[in-house]
């Protein structure tokens, strides 16, 4: 299976409107779902880990999508 046919029903129900907001604040005019779909597994498995394993890497689940996108979308 590619990384994009992910199903993403066992992920938290704002975890979409969540990168959704941060697409539309960061790359207004850009196709975020081409950019989205690249990097859906990486969102996935970053919202799989505990708060405790977040935490360590010094992340909360709202700051995932900054996180993985960081070196395309930087603050």
């Amino acid at each position: 299976m590619a990384e994009t046919d992910l199903t993403t029903r066992f992920l938290p129900p704002t975890w979409r409107r969540d990168l959704d907001l941060f697409m539309a604040e960061r790359a207004p005019g850009m196709n975020a779902y081409m950019l989205t779909r690249q990097r859906l597994l990486s969102v996935a498995r970053m919202h799989s880990l505990s708060a405790s394993e977040l935490a360590g890497m010094g992340l909360c689940r709202a700051d995932i999508p900054a996180f993985v996108f960081e070196d395309l979308l930087p603050d």
